[in-house]
């Protein structure tokens, strides 16, 4: 099938996020070192993922053993503390892996539009794409730590209109958060709050004719 015409595409560039779209990480194991210490499962992800604890860790002003440290304060009072450090690295060393469906739609996509990566990330981004053999996936990749900025705040999803060469209003954004999705919207950017490939398919559709 031919590609639609550029004059009759609804965008021009196509921003994605990175975790839980393009990359899935795996609990199980940070989950069974819950049940043991007797937390409730997801008790780290709530205090590693809170604001004052990986908002610094998004903005690239600590390292990823820091968060670690972080964590283990935060849990303080629910386990001891060799316990906090294990289950904060178990967070960290999650295994994660990237979602084929998901690569393929993007690669097709790229062929058409540029592809940039705009994600909330840890100074660890590059070695992670990089992991998934994913260092030649997109044109570009805005990632947080490396910015000093964070979704929601326009000014990083401006940036990644500005890194694929296209006005806010000419991009399609893709991410798991509603939030993120809001503020796509409000700078005039398609926007779709992706749950499965299917969003994503389509939400290309009109790129692919």
């Amino acid at each position: 099938m031919a590609d639609r015409p550029a004059a009759a595409r609804p965008f021009d560039a196509v921003l994605c996020d990175v975790d839980n779209v393009i990359r899935h990480f795996d609990s199980t194991h940070l989950e069974s070192l819950e049940r043991v210490a007797g937390v409730a499962e997801g008790t780290t992800k709530k205090v590693a993922f809170s604001p004052e604890v990986d908002g610094p860790l998004l903005l690239g002003r600590i390292t990823e053993q820091e968060w670690v440290a972080s964590i283990a304060r935060g849990l303080t009072g629910l386990v001891d503390e060799e316990t906090g450090w294990a289950l904060g690295t178990a967070l960290l060393e999650s295994p994660f892996r990237a979602d084929e469906t998901v690569l393929d739609l993007l690669r097709r996509a790229r062929v058409r539009v540029p592809l940039v990566l705009v994600t909330n990330a840890t100074l660890g981004l590059e070695r992670d794409l990089e992991a998934m053999g994913l260092t030649e996936l997109a044109d570009d990749v805005v990632s947080s730590a490396r910015v000093g900025l964070v979704k929601p705040d326009r000014r990083i999803l401006e940036l990644g209109a500005a890194r694929a060469g296209v006005r806010p209003e000419r991009c399609l954004f893709v991410d798991d958060t509603l939030e993120n999705v809001e503020a796509a919207t409000a700078l005039g950017m398609t926007a779709v709050h992706f749950r499965t490939a299917a969003d994503l398919e389509q939400a290309l559709r009109p790129l692919f004719g």
